[in-house]
């Protein structure tokens, strides 16, 4: 079994609407566009820009959080290039089902 690095978000800049600039304890620096991933329940509440502003570094998990229950692994942000349409993916699957429920 293999270990995988473990990141830890430092800082971060709200430079757009639903994006932020981050840098990482390996001095990786990455900027986020979190817009296309903002669905369903746990991440939709985010398109508010009002609460996607409340973003915060949790201390212990040294990353992203929002108030609403909102997070994100770090790796996933360290790595977003190579998760984000993964992730898109996934929103995708969850969008019909949380649509054909309320009906």
């Amino acid at each position: 079994m293999g270990t995988h690095p473990i990141y830890r978000v430092r800082r971060f800049d709200l430079v757009a609407d639903y994006t932020l600039r981050l840098g990482f304890d390996d001095g990786t620096e990455r900027t986020i566009n979190f817009e296309p991933i903002l669905a369903g329940d746990l991440f939709g509440p985010l398109r508010d820009p009002a609460v996607f502003a409340q973003v915060s570094i949790d201390p212990e998990a040294h990353t992203l959080v929002w108030p609403t229950g909102a997070d994100f692994d770090p790796a996933t942000l360290h790595d977003w290039p190579l998760q984000v349409d993964r992730l898109i993916g996934r929103i995708q699957q969850w969008e019909p089902t949380a649509i054909s429920t309320t009906r």
